[in-house]
């Protein structure tokens, strides 16, 4: 099993959620294995659904909490 740092670590499905959120994007679950922008991003279609919810977590923790990008 996956410790929290590594489900909630920079590029996770819980940091990518939490972003898109943050930046007023759409939900659309993915993440960066290797750290945002590093290697290949993975999108919904291969995610597990243990990823798929981290990214919901993420996103969703984010909208409850109000903070947004000022533009």
């Amino acid at each position: 099993m996956t410790n929290t740092t590594e489900k909630r670590g920079h590029g996770s499905p819980h940091d990518r959620g939490g972003a898109d959120s943050y930046y007023g994007r759409l939900y659309a679950p993915h993440y960066w294995p290797e750290g945002t922008g590093n290697g290949k991003c993975v999108g919904y279609a291969d995610m597990t659904a243990e990823q798929v919810k981290e990214y919901y977590t993420g996103f969703y923790d984010n909208e409850a909490a109000g903070i947004f990008k000022e533009w």
